[in-house]
């Protein structure tokens, strides 16, 4: 339900509904990838719950020595799978609700076990790579910027879309890419919410490099990933912990920020228009209310 990130039960026999974990062809690298089960690996109640126990496994899996992260099929992410994780809430503060409290605190419950799941990607000790291609929207732009390196193919295309569905990014874009991409180039991305190409990404510094194809990306992001799994595993982690020592205090205090935030002011009537012009696939007109 949403406010408890509670994903209906697993399959008898299959551990994961929204990824996959396998080894790659290099010894300790394992290849996570986005699953779904939505539409373009979109990010349901199963994402949410499952993110951070995948992060934890690996990370106290001492043969896996780095990972690359991936989407499974033509798409990296569509993003947040807004009706199935926020819906119920957005019910209860329909038209005519009047006990808005605990429905409040309940989404900041929900902003925070949200901003926990991608921050299990950051602290994980072992170095991430993230290999996108095609859209990476949203929450997907939140997952790559907790990644330590970010590699495309010339099909990939970003969005930080929030503020065009009246939302104020909570889940870390807007604090993690400040460092990745500096400050003027993320304010245009989250003010106007905008898809970018490949090109432009790579040119901004969200991406290191861009390859001609998915098959090459994966190619160039496995043998990243061995490059890193053949050095000491004691001072990769450590060298991840101090890179991240400065920027994850000063990430946890936005992401403070930015629940408490959206847990006051996210309901509106904005973002209803948004949600219904999104089911009736059109274009929303804001009013700020």
């Amino acid at each position: 339900m949403a406010g408890s990130l509670a994903a209906p039960p697993l399959s008898p026999g299959n551990p994961w509904k929204a990824f996959t974990v396998e080894p790659a062809p290099s010894p300790g690298v394992a290849v996570v990838r986005l699953t779904g089960p939505g539409r373009g690996n979109m990010m349901g109640l199963h994402f949410w719950a499952e993110l951070p126990h995948v992060f934890a496994a690996l990370d106290a899996d001492t043969d896996v020595r780095a990972v690359v992260l991936a989407g499974e099929g033509a798409q990296f992410s569509v993003g947040l799978d807004v009706q199935e994780v926020l819906g119920e809430w957005l019910a209860k503060l329909g038209p005519g609700s009047t006990a808005q409290a605990a429905a409040r605190t309940e989404l900041l419950g929900l902003i925070r076990g949200l901003q926990d799941g991608v921050t299990s990607v950051a602290r994980c000790r072992k170095p991430v790579i993230a290999a996108v291609s095609g859209w990476c929207i949203g929450g997907g732009v939140d997952l790559i910027s907790a990644a330590d390196v970010r590699l495309a193919s010339s099909d990939a295309k970003f969005s930080v879309r929030e503020a065009r569905l009246a939302i104020v990014a909570d889940v870390g874009s807007l604090q993690r890419l400040r460092g990745i991409i500096g400050e003027g180039h993320l304010r245009e991305l989250a003010l106007t919410g905008k898809d970018i190409t490949a090109e432009r990404a790579q040119r901004i510094g969200l991406v290191n490099d861009v390859y001609a194809s998915q098959e090459e990306l994966m190619a160039a992001a496995h043998e990243m990933a061995a490059q890193m799994a053949a050095n000491s595993p004691l001072a990769v982690a450590g060298t991840k912990a101090v890179l991240n020592e400065d920027r994850e205090e000063d990430v946890a205090r936005g992401l403070r920020h930015v629940a408490l935030w959206n847990a006051a002011f996210l309901h509106s009537e904005d973002l209803i228009e948004a949600v219904t012009a999104l089911g009736e696939r059109r274009q929303a007109t804001f009013h700020g209310k």
